[in-house]
């Protein structure tokens, strides 16, 4: 296939995406009124337009009249692409068809999919193509779409490959029962042939995880392995109603076609394949930098804060904590751990609080894996080797005189309910914040369905991230939500495999112990606090009778009973400002509360004394 015709069959297929596209924004127009899926008044909160000067730009677009005038050219000039020729014109055509899809992207947020994104790849190469002059650039371009189809689908296929329903075979009966997706009579074929619906399936993701063979054997394997990939497209068409990705998946092919035949053919003579020696130098070079910035990030993991200390517990793990707040003998010390897969800076909003706001002294830690506290222990990991380096940590770190508040958010809930008994009478209290209970998987619905897909998430993200991706990681909103000075830290820590390999090896223990467990809860004699986060017991109510259980679990004077700060999440709880502060209240009324029956307790226990004192 020549350059000028494969640029011709991309630049036809991609505008009969948009031709469809557009006409059936057309045909929906009433969507874009008030109240529609399209309604601009609500579309102009999107991700997409957050950015002020974005926004201004699609308000310009974005009136009813304009949106449907914008479309009604977009359709005639796809309509004008189909049309034979080869002028420069078309290239001009190619570029506002792709330029009017970005400006209506904010517009359309529900309608727009990979077809149109694929179609925005093709129109903008073979437009920049058409107005180019030098046949340097034009393969350069010509490439740059023929590797992106290359990765779209060898990606995809590795990427399906990891999850176990695409290995099993259950992923294409699971998608063809779907309302959305699925075909009635496609899946009662999957049931009643269940050992072909699974060859389907795998070859499925032969093809897409081979594809990047296309180039090898000289061009040879070209038509086979596109025609497996049109027929696939062509299928998911009928079966699946994805009649937009069949004409945008396919307009990449010619592409691959030009580039895979040998420079040696009289169709490609000339072609100009330096793009493929510039992609593998930018790839080197991202490899080196992510490996680079991934060692920047582990040293500054490991180094922790200025104020850094570590402890050694009995397995012979270091644990790096940090203290602050004041030294006042009189007041408990509020000791935090943290929850699964989280920093002790989760805690910074309530820490900083009660460090600079109170008589309180306070230590938040990092179990061993975690930030820059190292496991050396050699045994299979279980709760119980978290539950000792929290014994050792208070033990060491925590003056003998002085008493402790235990302080756990979610997984760390339990680990100080657990650990509580063995410091007997130097627990003068326990918050527990939104916490995990022993027996959650068994009898939360909720809690056991998704515990396979936080097994699947957290095994994805150590995988991916010892591959050193961590680079191209995005921000999580909630990162920014926690104070400045903690930010770049804490993120530092999320694009780092060690906080994901501790979590996987605490999540497998969670799952062994947490299954097994029989019986009630022991009671405790100190007093306890579990503060909730509404949308946790506002989606699972199974938790919120967990939580009562907890309550009623603890003995002692100075009950703190289960509070729930409106609005809050599992994270937020702890990472948005508003809530963090709802809970930091609690802690502070549950601690007078606490100080309060103990000073009461001594008055009954020691009546002339306190006489005396009063006197």
């Amino acid at each position: 296939m020549s350059r000028n015709r494969a640029m011709g069959i991309s630049e036809r297929l991609a505008a009969l995406t948009t031709l469809s596209s557009s006409l059936e924004y057309l045909h929906q127009r009433k969507q874009l009124e008030s109240g529609g899926l399209n309604d601009w008044e609500i579309m102009r909160e999107s991700p997409e337009s957050k950015n002020p000067a974005l926004r201004k730009l699609t308000d310009m677009v974005s009136g009813r009249r304009t949106t449907v005038a914008l479309h009604a050219a977009r359709a005639a000039v796809s309509v004008g692409l189909l049309l034979p020729g080869n002028s420069r014109w078309r290239g001009a055509g190619n570029l506002f068809l792709s330029g009017t899809t970005g400006l209506l992207q904010a517009r359309h947020r529900y309608g727009t999919d990979g077809s149109d994104q694929v179609a925005t790849l093709v129109q903008s190469a073979t437009g920049l193509a058409r107005l180019s002059r030098t046949p340097q650039t034009q393969d350069a371009l010509l490439w740059y779409v023929a590797m992106q189809a290359t990765l779209s689908y060898g990606v995809s296929g590795w990427v399906k490959l990891v999850g176990d329903k695409w290995r099993t075979g259950e992923a294409l009966p699971g998608v063809m029962r779907t309302r959305t997706y699925g075909s009635e009579s496609a899946y009662r074929l999957t049931q009643k042939h269940p050992r072909t619906a699974k060859y389907v399936q795998h070859g499925v993701l032969a093809l897409e995880c081979l594809f990047p063979l296309v180039y090898a054997a000289r061009g040879r394997l070209t038509r086979p392995v596109l025609a497996a990939a049109g027929s696939f497209h062509v299928t998911n068409a009928f079966v699946m109603g994805l009649g937009r990705f069949m004409t945008a998946f396919t307009s990449m092919h010619p592409m691959v076609a030009y580039t895979t035949a040998p420079l040696s053919h009289p169709a490609v003579a000339g072609r100009d394949d330096r793009a493929v020696k510039a992609a593998g130098l930018l790839l080197a070079a991202g490899i080196a930098l992510s490996a680079a910035l991934a060692a920047q990030r582990r040293c500054a993991v490991l180094e922790g804060w200025p104020t850094s200390r570590t402890v050694t517990t009995r397995h012979g793990n270091e644990l790096q904590y940090e203290t602050g707040g004041r030294d006042d003998a009189d007041t408990p010390v509020l000791v935090f751990c943290a929850g699964l897969s989280s920093t002790s800076e989760h805690f910074a909003w309530i820490t900083e609080q009660f460090a600079y706001d109170s008589e309180h002294a306070v230590v938040a830690y990092a179990r061993s894996g975690y930030a820059g506290s190292r496991r050396h222990s050699t045994s299979p990991y279980t709760l119980s080797e978290s539950v000792d380096d929290l014994e050792d940590l208070v033990r060491q770190v925590v003056p003998h005189n002085r008493k402790v508040i235990l302080v756990g958010h979610s997984l760390g809930g339990e680990l100080i309910r657990r650990v509580s008994p063995r410091l007997a009478d130097r627990v003068a209290g326990l918050v527990y914040l939104d916490p995990a209970h022993p027996a959650e998987l068994q009898r939360s619905q909720r809690q056991s369905v998704g515990a396979k897909d936080l097994r699947e998430t957290i095994a994805h993200a150590t995988r991916y991230l010892t591959l050193g991706t961590g680079v191209v990681m995005s921000r999580p909103e909630w990162v920014d939500k926690l104070p400045a000075r903690y930010r770049d830290k804490v993120f530092a820590q999320y694009t780092d495999a060690r906080l994901w390999k501790a979590a996987k090896r605490e999540w497998a223990a969670v799952e062994e112990d947490f299954r097994s467990f029989e019986g009630d809860i022991d009671p405790i004699t100190a007093p306890g606090l579990v503060i909730a986060a509404q949308q946790t017991v506002d989606q699972d109510p199974d938790q919120l009778l967990l939580y009562n259980e907890l309550v009623q679990a603890h003995r002692g004077p100075g009950q703190g009973g289960l509070k729930v700060v409106e609005e809050a999440d599992h994270d937020s709880l702890l990472t948005d400002a508003r809530f963090a502060h709802k809970a930091a209240a609690l802690m502070a009324d549950f601690l007078t509360g606490v100080s309060d029956a103990a000073t009461a307790a001594d008055s009954a226990t020691h009546p002339t004394a306190q006489a005396g004192a009063e006197q």
